[in-house]
């Protein structure tokens, strides 16, 4: 079967080819560039824990050794601190700040080891066409020639010429959020910590300053700036480096300025993103960054969650519910995101009384734009596919745990198969269901010792008997979990459904569900056009 394509080495395209890879599924990456990115300091991802995990799982080495995971969140109002939360094995997860380059480079490394991916460089698209057994697209560059793929994904950036080629309408909002940026060397005084200050007191401050470190005493300094203002000039941007260090630190501490920018963020949304055997992801499928929110976050998902579903197309056949389900979901997910992010600007960002007089407006305010910041809420939680077309019919077996069907699951220690501990996010991502048993105790047993005993024979029985690949894991807790209760968990780790017990016949039909039923190689109906 041919590969699938992949326009553009951004880090979606690098990320969507290794998890690919990791499902035995081959790729070829079309790269319009050299092959290299220009180092840019003050453009840097934040990357929630679950998107850094993957990114990391893909063996993107530079995640450990040039990400900064942030010990703390600060936040300040005026001249006085309002919130402070911990973060890290103290505390709650902390999400990891990485600059851009360094993260698409550690992905090109990894995908320098990897022989099922290859990377043509000087390669622009021009021309793309679709038929009953796969996709043929033309580049134009040193090299010009046809490709052939079994699927093709966009993953091409804003300018998207695979969504224009496909005919999709990107509507929505132009200059949503400015900033003006910096990064620069210096110590302030929270080391490690994040910090949110709103209304600084000092005359450049503006609305909203952030400050957040990056591994060797860089910091990257975000100013929110007019929608629509002048010009910043790199005067007035020294003026407010210099006064923003001045009112953290009481003087303007000595400081290395190593690189500085103005960014727009725009708010889109395809209208589809899929047409056929052709799919959109990552910033030609949407565009979001507003009050915290992480786009390259969400690019990176769209990633996880079409990896599994065209690694399944390949090696199984076509099961069109399973291929359309990536829209279902992520499309829902983002535009969610979009309409609260979209909700929320006039009463964070707006003048007048409703802001200044509501009693605990500022607090409520802080708690929204910390959740966006940090991952939570509905400007930053991960997406919980409740409505999703892969969701199983109730069973009367099913039970509640600590996770709703459809959300990500819990990173809890499991025991694989060949008795050794791991994390639960280090077993996804390889293309197969997993199965867990909650069984307290099973920790202070050798395996050959349970393996055999109570339920799990024929819970083993049953899971080799399910319509897809799958591996059993067992595990000692689980939040909200009874024991002998069993989890179903799709490849990129949210919840398919749990069961009371073993029930082979619920746990069969949720995993055919999970797969979108039987594959088929006729497509029985054509995605539709979305209002």
């Amino acid at each position: 079967m041919d590969p699938v394509i992949v326009v553009g080495a951004g880090p979606v395209g690098l990320a969507l080819s290794l998890a690919l890879a990791a499902q035995g599924v081959p790729s070829v990456v079309l790269d319009e560039g050299r092959g290299k990115d220009e180092p840019r300091p003050a453009r840097t991802v934040v990357l929630r824990p679950d998107t850094a995990a993957m990114v990391e799982r893909l063996g993107c080495a530079t995640v450990r050794d040039e990400g900064a995971r942030w010990a703390g969140w600060r936040s300040m109002r005026r001249k006085q601190d309002v919130r402070q939360l911990i973060l890290g094995d103290a505390g709650a997860p902390a999400p990891l700040h990485i600059p851009q380059d360094a993260l698409t480079r550690g992905l090109r490394n990894a995908v320098a080891g990897q022989p099922l991916v290859r990377i043509v460089t000087d390669s622009r698209l021009d021309s793309l066409e679709q038929d009953a057994g796969g996709i043929s697209v033309h580049t134009r560059g040193t090299g010009a020639t046809w490709w052939r793929g079994s699927y093709l994904v966009g993953c091409d950036g804003a300018r998207s010429t695979v969504r224009k080629l496909l005919g999709i309408r990107f509507p929505g909002r132009t200059a949503v959020e400015r900033h003006a940026v910096a990064a620069l060397r210096t110590e302030l005084p929270w080391p490690d910590e994040a910090l949110l200050h709103r209304q600084p007191p000092w005359r450049t401050g503006g609305d909203e300053v952030t400050a957040r470190p990056l591994p060797e005493g860089v910091w990257r300094l975000d100013w929110l700036l007019p929608p629509r203002g002048e010009l910043v000039t790199p005067d007035a941007l020294v003026a407010r480096v210099r006064d923003t260090l001045a009112g953290w630190c009481g003087g303007t501490p000595p400081y290395e300025l190593i690189d500085t920018g103005v960014y727009t963020l725009h708010h889109r949304l395809a209208r589809r993103w899929r047409v056929d055997r052709a799919f959109l992801a990552g910033d030609a499928a949407h565009l979001l960054g507003a009050l915290g929110t992480q786009g390259l976050d969400e690019g990176l998902r769209d990633a996880d969650n079409l990896a599994w579903k065209l690694a399944h197309t390949w090696h199984h056949g076509v099961s069109e519910p399973l291929l359309d389900s990536y829209q279902a979901e992520r499309r829902a997910a983002v535009a969610a995101r979009l309409r609260a992010a979209d909700q929320s600007l006039p009463i964070l960002r707006g003048a007048g009384a409703l802001r200044t007089y509501l009693p605990g407006a500022a607090r409520g305010h802080d708690i929204l734009l910390t959740d966006g910041h940090l991952g939570h809420g509905p400007l930053g939680a991960p997406p919980v596919y409740t409505h999703s077309p892969l969701a199983p019919e109730y069973a009367p077996s099913q039970t509640l745990v600590g996770t709703e069907a459809g959300a990500p699951v819990a990173d809890v220690r499991v025991t694989v198969p060949d008795g050794t501990s791991a994390r639960l996010r280090d077993r996804l991502g390889q293309g197969r269901l997993l199965v867990m048993l909650v069984a307290p105790g099973t920790g202070v047993w050798d395996r050959r010792h349970w393996v055999s005993a109570g339920v799990m024979p024929r819970l083993a029985a049953a899971v080799t008997a399910l319509p897809v690949r799958a591996e059993l894991l067992v595990t000692e807790s689980y939040p909200g979990a009874t024991a002998h209760t069993v989890l179903l968990v799709r490849p990129d780790g949210h919840l398919v459904a749990s069961f009371t017990g073993v029930r082979p016949a619920e746990l069969y039909s949720a995993a055919d569900a999970a797969r979108g039923g039987s594959p088929s190689a006729v497509r029985s109906d054509r995605t539709a056009d979305i209002n």
